[in-house]
């Protein structure tokens, strides 16, 4: 079950990190872009820990 799990955290991370392409394409505030990149990474981070590769 943590395999399914850490793969939608990355698929999530992944898309996020689809939105701050997008949104620096479209010239959005800096502030929003940061906080969409955090996410993005905390998502992608999680994922990857989540792998049980690595425990």
């Amino acid at each position: 079950m943590s395999g399914g799990l850490s793969t939608i955290l990355i698929v999530l991370g992944l898309f996020l990190l689809g939105g701050v392409y997008s949104f620096v394409k479209q010239g959005l505030p800096r502030g929003v872009i940061v906080l969409l990149s955090i996410g993005a990474s905390m998502c992608l981070v999680a994922g990857v820990l989540r792998l049980s590769v690595w425990s």
